[in-house]
């Protein structure tokens, strides 16, 4: 008789191996992303040997790149409960099959957040400085690091247990995990609240003092993530052919437009506050939107994102978007427009000027932007395996009892009857 350990083990082991199985195709683009990751590897050694000065980051400014990564996928990571509380709490069937992969995303996007502010340390082996000096309550870093960790753990026992319970083909307790998954919604919402916290509250950082900064990442999250969400779960669908219903994509697709929405209000009024006040402090604004002595290099970051967003608004306000080529370049448009905004529209215009009125412009280097393409190599990556790890035992396909491969004909009835679920309306 075996014990829990051992079967545990033995599943661990299984999943190992699946994730080596696939045709030239899975091969060819875990081989791709490996290389990318790779180069981002070796440029990070590069950087962890002279330091810092192999990116564009100054004394002036101090973060870039690096963070923009970080601030947007905390908001992917927190869009992973536009999916669960249309399931838990709505009791939505046409997403209830769906929810894991966006748990899953949001684990991805965890890690994958945590590995930018560990490049962004111009000395990570002292990491344990920040550990050492944990000043909680006080210090909002040690709210935000508790938030992730604390998130990461709670999506990595959710998907675990269901997986591990259809591995073994029962019913999933749900004093084991719906408790968790109702925390983890609030969880959700605090980890980017407590982000726009860590950023608003630096007062010597005008062009973050804003009270609508954690209103405008939970939109801007609620956006992008389940655009993203929709382009991944069109992938999954047409690669594997796992079932993914019309109305579970019209359901994420109605929550972007009107989260998108909600966040180019937002942007709109920060905006027309710094404008038409004229205070002193909106010359970071006047920086971003037109330039200030013949500096403008984030000008067409900017304006860029405000096309973006506003073609992806546009599009899914009208009936076009029920074609599905108008809503994927829609959710294209979306993500790459929120992560300008974000990111090179939201963190570096608040070192600019300095406190002492210095305009020093930053330029990512090419070491930076080959780590920052490397972690993302290395998240797609780790979704790709837990997608292919995941599949096969929803399918039944792996299971405690049955050998990979070998009984096709569970397979394909298996297929059927999720094929046949997805199709029937709650």
């Amino acid at each position: 008789m075996k014990t829990i350990t051992q079967e545990y083990t033995r599943f661990l082991w299984r999943c190992f191996r699946l994730s080596f199985v696939g045709n030239w195709k899975y091969y060819s683009w875990m081989f791709a992303l490996s290389v990318i990751a790779l180069f981002g590897l070796n440029a990070y050694a590069k950087q962890f040997v002279q330091g810092l000065g192999t990116t564009g980051l100054t004394d002036q400014v101090s973060w870039g790149l690096y963070i923009a990564n970080f601030t947007y996928l905390v908001g992917v990571a927190a869009a992973a409960v536009m999916l669960v509380i249309p399931v838990y709490v709505y009791k939505n069937k046409d997403l209830h099959n769906l929810v894991i992969f966006g748990e899953l995303l949001a684990v991805v996007a965890i890690i994958m957040c945590l590995l930018f502010i560990t490049v962004d340390l111009g000395r990570p082996d002292r990491f344990y400085h920040m550990l050492l000096r944990f000043n909680f309550p006080i210090s909002i870093l040690t709210w935000d690091v508790i938030a992730l960790n604390g998130y990461l753990l709670l999506n990595l026992h959710i998907c675990g247990y269901l997986i591990w319970c259809a591995y073994n083909k029962r019913k999933p307790t749900r004093k084991f995990y719906i408790p968790f998954v109702f925390i983890a919604i609030a969880w959700a919402i605090s980890i980017h609240t407590v982000t726009a916290f860590l950023y608003s509250g630096l007062g010597a950082r005008p062009f973050w003092n804003s009270a609508v900064i954690a209103p405008r990442f939970l939109a801007s999250a609620f956006a992008a993530g389940p655009a993203l969400i929709i382009l991944t779960l069109q992938v999954i669908r047409g690669v594997t052919g796992y079932p993914v219903s019309e109305k579970a994509i019209s359901t994420l697709k109605g929550i972007v437009t009107v989260a998108l929405g909600v966040n180019m209000f937002l942007l709109i009024s920060e905006v027309f506050t710094e404008f038409y006040t004229g205070a002193s402090h909106s010359v970071s604004a006047k920086y971003l939107f037109f330039g200030v002595h013949g500096n403008h290099a984030l000008v067409p970051w900017i304006w860029t994102a405000i096309g973006l967003n506003s073609l992806a608004l546009v599009a899914l306000l009208t009936p076009m978007s029920k074609r599905r080529w108008v809503l994927n370049l829609a959710c294209i448009a979306m993500i790459m427009g929120i992560w300008i905004e974000k990111g090179m529209g939201l963190i570096v215009p608040a070192f600019i000027p300095s406190p002492i009125g210095e305009i020093v412009e930053y330029v990512p280097t090419l070491n930076e932007v080959l780590v920052c393409t490397g972690i993302w190599a290395f998240g797609a990556l780790i979704y790709t395996i837990l997608i292919r790890i995941t599949i096969p035992v929803l399918y039944g396909e792996l299971t405690i009892d049955t050998v990979y491969h070998t009984d096709p004909a569970l397979i394909e009835a298996k297929k059927q009857e999720m094929n046949d679920a997805a199709s029937v309306s709650p």
